[in-house]
């Protein structure tokens, strides 16, 4: 029988959490005594986990990584994947499994923009802090637990976004010419603008371009466009007593009858009702 000490919580989340949070599953440290194979597939769940001392391996959709103190891992657990603690060197870990509704989402866009599952931060304190925070919150069982667990584990899905990154990247810095793209859309916004044009202007592949504009800003160019175009809308809506036909032209739109319905899909509500309100 494999020996282990740990400390584990086991909570039961409200419904409310369950419809309206991140919430936490099991949360918990381990370390571990002899090898032993954690083995798991179609988990609804998330796992994090950070390996705070000594090695093992990690086992994720068919294939085989080597982990060791310092190394941060996040996983899909609908997934199989397993993991194991090197017979040698023991490890130790801290770890939480969670869920929610919008944690599928988080995922897809941690692995649309190039990160990877498993990644060694640059700050491994933040990530341990918010852990023992997240562990002290579902011990002491406050008023505002849950809602508290969702805000870190929020952190720690930033931190894995920023780090993962930062690891994957070799630095923070976005890349030159995206970022000079990001600024040409903010300064031409008015303007026509394509993914044609763009590719021509700044020598890269429209279809490349596309790809790592999504990768590094979370979201399409021409969606980052349109809501460039909108906020300058709703400013000039607020600010100014201009047409919404005169502020449609002014913030790039084709014509009026376009601005309001992609206005609309946006916010909810027409141009002038969104004045009328604010």
């Amino acid at each position: 029988m494999a020996k282990s000490k740990s400390n584990r919580i086991i909570p039961t989340p409200s419904h409310y959490a369950k419809e309206h949070y991140l919430y936490v599953q099991e949360v918990g440290t381990l370390q571990s005594l002899e090898p032993h194979i954690s083995k798991r597939q179609n988990l609804n769940s998330y796992l994090f986990f950070i390996v705070l001392d000594g090695n093992g391996i990690v086992s994720y959709e068919g294939k085989i990584y080597p982990i060791s103190a310092g190394d941060c891992v996040w996983l899909d657990c609908t997934r199989p994947y397993s993991h194991e603690s090197s017979a040698d060197v023991p490890w130790s870990l801290m770890w939480v499994h969670f869920n929610g509704k919008t944690a599928a989402d988080y995922y897809e866009m941690f692995e649309q923009q190039g990160s990877t599952f498993l990644f060694r931060p640059r700050n491994l304190v933040a990530f341990t802090d918010t852990l023992s925070q997240l562990y002290q919150t579902q011990l002491h069982k406050s008023s505002f637990m849950e809602l508290l667990s969702n805000k870190y584990i929020t952190d720690i899905i930033t931190l894995c976004f920023m780090e993962s990154r930062a690891e994957h990247s070799g630095e923070y810095s976005i890349p030159e010419k995206l970022n000079q793209v990001h600024t040409y859309l903010e300064e031409h916004y008015s303007e026509r603008i394509t993914l044609e044009k763009l590719s021509g202007q700044f020598f890269i592949s429209k279809f490349h371009l596309s790809r790592e504009y999504r990768k590094t800003f979370g979201t399409t160019l021409l969606g980052d466009l349109t809501a460039k175009r909108i906020s300058h809308a709703k400013s000039m809506l607020r600010f100014s007593s201009d047409s919404v036909e005169s502020i449609a032209q002014n913030c790039g739109f084709q014509d009026a009858g376009y601005f309001i319905k992609v206005f609309r899909k946006s916010e909810g509500m027409t141009p002038l009702e969104y004045r009328r309100k604010w």
